[in-house]
């Protein structure tokens, strides 16, 4: 196999080389393997397309870090091999990544299926606290509980080497883009824009599926204008490795009909700097005219305030921000706004340091005015940030030289209780 170039993706084909292709896509943690009990009947109908995340399967390590960048490396690869129309199915982040295609690039998604997804997976914080597991551990906490959350107890107990095989995929992995990928989840949430998704869909799911189950699946079946919902009983979250058969016969049945019901008319693609009505441009900054100075008009200070709201929501977590803005009042809300605003929308949100150098420099701060009071959250943001244990470790010990032993020695006992139990992998990771 050829070397991968970065804005690509590491890809095989199987079926005829004439067949109308089938793309596939895998889930986090996971490789194209994960559908072999598929491609044999499929392979029949299609030109099958799988492909491998950054860094799974021994795909080079090239880490993505949005749903969206995932999705043009894809088009990129399928441009590179002359495939412009096609059927697409996905498990997971592969669903999301099916999902971000049928909105941005509707012209190339004939048809659709959503095999364990959701427009939401679960909460942001979930997924950057995985994060920190996976930097702070490696991947074997991970690796370990992989099997809980892909398949049923039952299937589990009676099939140990299916069981060993799922968790050597995920020893296997790159961290550093399994913790991208984690980024990629974090971020993706499409509950607004599901309305938009205009081309016949099949939504999957495991009958018990614990992290995108049932529940999900009728959300996205209730917002897509155009879906219908498939249950697979004695599934949970990678069913087309545990019912296969049953996943096989529902992909062929739903690409058989619905598919050739868009052959007849394929939609011309957009021409050259075409800009959909649904991707405005947004600017980087607010630029007051004659000035350089941001925009202090009411519409400059709004798009402040939300760009920072992302930025702190994104850094504290959102259960840290749920909590300070529910205990507001208005005595306090100015001030909240504020903070959203002038810290986070603005300072934060600069290009001049990365978020880990904005989080040593922020616990440096903190300890150095000596309020420790918020030093707990900064040791948290740090983790989400990408600093390890070991490096907020060199910061603190920097500021014992500058700032004095009794104020770092404050900070180690805080930072190391924050640390412990941020990074102490839960039963269930």
């Amino acid at each position: 196999m050829t070397e991968t170039p970065p804005n690509t993706l590491q890809y095989r084909f199987d079926g005829p080389e004439d067949a109308p292709v089938l793309v596939i896509g895998p889930s986090l943690g996971t490789t194209w393997h994960m559908w072999d009990r598929q491609v044999p009947e499929l392979s029949k109908h299609w030109r099958i397309f799988r492909y491998d995340l950054p860094g799974h399967g021994g795909a080079p390590a090239y880490p993505a870090a949005a749903v969206s960048d995932l999705a043009d490396r894809l088009l990129a690869t399928l441009d590179s091999v002359g495939v412009q129309r096609f059927g697409y199915t996905g498990c997971s982040i592969g669903g999301a990544v099916g999902a971000d295609l049928a909105l941005r690039h509707p012209h190339r998604v004939a048809a659709l299926a959503l095999v364990a997804a959701s427009p939401r997976f679960g909460t942001a914080d979930e997924f950057r606290q995985r994060g920190v597991i996976v930097r702070s551990n490696g991947l074997e906490p991970i690796a370990r509980t992989s099997p809980d959350r892909w398949f049923t107890p039952g299937f589990a107990a009676a099939q140990p080497a299916i069981v060993e095989w799922a968790v050597q995929m995920v020893r296997t992995t790159d961290p550093g883009c399994y913790i991208a990928s984690c980024e990629a989840l974090a971020a993706f949430d499409i509950r607004t824009e599901l309305p938009r998704i205009g081309v016949p869909t099949l939504v999957l799911v495991g009958a018990e599926d614990k992290v995108t189950g049932p529940a999900e699946a009728r959300t996205l079946v209730a917002g897509i204008p155009d879906a219908r919902l498939a249950l697979v009983p004695g599934a949970s979250h990678l069913a087309p490795v545990e019912q296969p058969a049953a996943v096989t016969d529902l992909l062929l049945m739903h690409f058989s009909t619905a598919w050739q019901d868009t052959l007849a008319s394929i939609p011309a693609p957009p021409p050259p700097g075409f800009a959909a009505p649904f991707a405005p441009v947004v600017p980087v900054a607010e630029i007051t005219a004659g000035t350089g100075l941001p925009d202090a008009s009411p519409a400059g200070r709004d798009n402040r305030y939300e760009r920072g709201m992302k930025v702190r929501r994104e850094v504290l977590g959102d259960a840290h921000v749920d909590a300070a803005t529910a205990a507001s009042d208005g005595f306090t809300d100015d001030f909240q706004e504020l903070l959203t605003r002038y810290a986070w929308g603005e300072i934060w949100s600069r290009e001049g340091l990365d978020r880990r150098a904005r989080s040593c420099v922020s616990l440096t701060a903190v300890v150095a005015s000596g309020h420790l009071g918020g030093l707990a959250q900064h040791v948290r943001a740090a983790l989400r940030n990408g600093l390890t244990p070991v490096e907020i470790k060199e910061v603190l010990l920097q500021t014992a030289v500058y700032c004095g032993i009794p104020a770092a020695g404050a900070a180690f006992e805080i930072a190391q209780s924050v640390i412990q139990e941020e990074t102490t992998p839960p039963a269930s990771a």
